[in-house]
């Protein structure tokens, strides 16, 4: 007799917890209508959420989008702003002048074409991103992506969110318990019970008695007390490769309701780190994440104090310890863990939030239909999810090896070959003759970051790529046409645009048009 898979329970909250229920309930609905299927989330009453996970990637709309979000409420509720990438600043050699972008285009006619040894032959009177792509320009114009007629998740440029974590959390909660029939129970886990088989049978709370389960999903925070705890996976380390350990963050309030707001993160390095500054509506989330084996606290401090300014003295400060890497293993048994359960990389590229949503989304398609092939999804599971969180130490490390900066300790060691991955390598050792481009190493249906991006980082940080010859004529045509029109919707998107902080008073002002 095969025993079916019908009651999902989520133990822990904050953005994990409900959008791996939304996710889930959303792609169940015929299920949970039905009677057949249920998801419950248990969340304790006294455990405070991180509440800095501010950045997201464009995966995010289409997830809202289909667990039937209004993008508008969302953004009302929520303190949302638009995010069209990010600004790197003083990475390459610390100078005043050292930027770059990484924004979420892709570079005109990518699926065509690989613009990049053409840019290299040539063109580098302008940066690689401002050549390929408009929206380098859009964020230093401080553009917003679309226009208030632009529907609910449609785009003119690509973006995500910047958002209140604090606020998401609950706007999530309030949707799930009420549009998509997720079970909410306030209650603290004071035992984990285990059948002989090793699978999870339920989970004891102070608050609600006993809540059974077929199938367990892990998003306790960095406890991991589901996963780590009661089933004793393992956490693989990768400090050795990023060395960041600490974060220092403050809400930094704007000087006037004016004030310019950024369409992008703004990372700019240190001497032994890096400040992120995301602006909000009515404020900017900004910290710096150093590592503490190359400085002290108060050196973070001083640095963070200086980029904040004087403000800062009466504004109150986070310190956050982070613990780079992952479980070794992410489903075993009935348990499948999500979010800082399953592991924590520092913030560079935002990837914490888009790692939810893919495991979630992996979780509700493959959901198992029993517990006999469970076993079987989970394989798959862990080989994808280890994938991903690979590729995603692998694109954090390009970041600092490609440094030119010798000032100190920090960045000289990130470039010791001792610390960068066998595979970031091999590839740098490739890109050194051919540039990375739409089917080189990129071959997963759902990579975190494409080739693109590498792209992107690799020149915007002077990286060199030796370019043959072009021998063939359609090809260099097809190029310089796909060139010239970037230039041209450059000039059309600059004037077309509304200002950021202008599109979002009038989204909470008249809303966006419904799709």
């Amino acid at each position: 007799m095969t025993h079916a898979i019908e009651k999902l329970v989520i133990v822990g909250g904050g953005t994990a917890g409900w959008l791996t229920a939304g996710i889930i309930a959303a792609r169940h609905q015929g299920r949970i209508k039905a009677g057949r299927f249920s998801v419950t989330l248990v969340e304790s009453p006294n455990v405070p959420i991180i509440g800095v996970g501010e950045g997201t990637w464009p995966t995010l709309r289409s997830t809202l989008e289909k667990m039937g979000v209004s993008e508008t409420a969302f953004f009302r509720e929520c303190d949302v702003a638009f995010k069209q990438g990010a600004r790197f600043a003083k990475w390459t050699t610390g100078r005043d002048d050292d930027f770059y972008y990484h924004p979420l285009m892709l570079p005109q006619g990518f699926a065509q074409v690989n613009l990049a040894p053409h840019w290299l032959d040539g063109l580098q009177d302008r940066s690689f991103c401002d050549a390929v792509c408009p929206q380098g320009e859009l964020c230093e114009d401080g553009l917003a992506p679309k226009t208030i007629t632009t529907p609910e998740y449609q785009a003119v440029a690509n973006y995500a969110y910047h958002l209140d974590a604090g606020k998401f959390a609950p706007f999530l909660t309030r949707h799930c318990t009420e549009k998509l029939g997720v079970r909410h129970v306030l209650a603290d886990v004071s035992g984990v019970n285990l059948a002989t088989t090793g699978d999870i049978t339920s989970i004891d709370t102070k608050q609600a008695g006993t809540i059974s389960g077929d199938l367990f999903v892990d998003c306790t925070g960095f406890s991991s007390l589901l996963l780590g705890g009661a089933l004793g996976v393992p956490f693989r380390d990768c400090g050795d490769i990023l060395f960041c350990d600490r974060a220092l963050a403050v809400q930094v309030p704007y000087t006037s309701e004016d004030a310019a707001m950024a369409s992008h993160t703004i990372s700019t390095a240190q001497s032994s780190g890096w400040i992120w500054d995301i602006g909000l509506p009515v404020r900017r989330g900004t910290g710096h994440v150093y590592s503490s084996r190359h400085t002290s606290d108060e050196q973070a401090e001083e640095e963070l104090a200086r980029y904040v300014g004087p403000a800062i003295k009466s504004l109150s400060v986070r310190k956050i310890t982070i613990r780079s890497g992952h479980r070794e293993t992410f489903w075993k048994n009935n348990c499948v863990a999500v979010g800082l359960a399953a592991g924590f990389l520092e913030p560079l590229e935002a990837s914490a939030i888009v790692l939810i949503e893919l495991s979630a989304k992996l979780i509700a398609e493959q959901m198992p239909a029993c517990r006999e092939v469970m076993d079987i999804i989970a394989a798959r599971f862990n080989e994808t999810t280890h994938y991903r969180w690979g590729r995603i130490i692998d694109f954090l490390k390009l970041h600092y090896v490609l440094t030119k900066r010798t000032d100190t300790a920090f960045w000289r060691d990130n470039v010791d070959p001792d610390t960068i991955p066998d595979r970031l390598k091999n590839l740098l050792h490739l890109w050194k003759y051919q540039s990375p481009w739409y089917f080189d190493e990129f071959d997963r249906l759902e990579e975190v970051f494409p080739a693109a991006s590498y792209q992107y980082v690799l020149y915007g940080m002077g990286f060199r790529t030796e370019v043959l010859p072009e021998d063939n004529a359609a090809t260099e045509i097809l190029a310089r046409r796909h060139i010239t029109e970037n230039v041209a919707a450059t000039q059309r998107l600059r004037t077309q645009l509304p200002k950021n902080r202008d599109l979002i008073r009038k989204i909470h002002e008249y809303g966006l048009q419904p799709i």
